[in-house]
């Protein structure tokens, strides 16, 4: 008895369950919808004079640096200069310098280091513009949680400038050569959003050149159950 029509029909239909490369069916996919623009007659002012982007601002009410090294700088006299002048210029409205700034800054004392409730951090030392020169990094914590990031130089007529400011959740901070790294917490407890600033010599501030997410590493090396957050919150 011929069966070949039984056969390949047979056969056709198992060639329609198999998982051929390049015909998967992924589901619906849903509909495309091109981006909505929200709030076109809405457009921010200009930045005022002293909100240009792109310029390091020269730390007023501080003496020249003769010798062009930051070691020798008090960095929490730096810090309170810096605050002092920002809180003057925006008035207390947290535009260039939040208002708890000045206040947490009183509990420092005349010691080097601000003594122990001083919420100036230590100061780091680091050469981030490659001219052979470090430039003192530090922080100033607001409360437990959110701090002012601050990077200052020493320019060649020995006037210190502020080439950073970046008020944020300090997951962490690192630096290698001519960058820096900021890592903050996202909404996702899996993942910490990754700033790199490097060094923009025709600017002379650190510029953001990178955005990316990390993953978030376990303190203890030990992978964390799939509802444990990962990241500090």
């Amino acid at each position: 008895m011929y069966r070949a029509p039984a056969v390949l029909a047979l056969a056709l239909t198992l060639a329609g369950c198999a998982d051929v490369e390049g015909l998967q069916n992924e589901g619906d996919l849903g509909t495309v919808h091109a981006p909505q623009s929200l709030w076109k007659d809405f457009r921010p002012d200009p930045p005022a004079p002293d909100q240009k982007p792109g310029t390091a601002p020269v730390v007023p009410g501080l003496p020249e640096v003769a010798n062009l090294s930051m070691r020798g700088v008090n960095p929490v006299s730096v810090v309170r200069a810096d605050v002092t002048s920002a809180t003057e210029q925006d008035g207390g409205t947290g535009r260039l310098v939040d208002p708890r700034a000045a206040q947490r800054l009183a509990l420092c004392t005349q010691a080097v280091d601000g003594g122990p409730d001083c919420p100036v951090r230590p100061a780091v030392f680091h050469d981030l513009t490659g001219n052979g020169r470090e430039e003192l990094i530090t922080a100033l914590d607001l409360d437990g949680r959110l701090s002012e990031l601050r990077v200052y130089t020493v320019q060649d007529d020995g006037r210190i400038a502020r080439i950073l400011s970046r008020r944020a959740v300090l997951e962490g901070v690192e630096v290698a050569a001519e960058h820096l790294a900021v890592r903050e917490p996202t909404s996702n407890p899996a993942y910490v959003a990754v700033s790199d600033y490097v060094w923009d010599p025709k600017a002379g501030i650190m510029n953001l050149s990178q955005l990316t997410l990390d993953d978030c590493a376990s303190p203890t090396g030990v992978p964390p159950s799939p509802d444990a957050q990962r990241c500090t919150r």
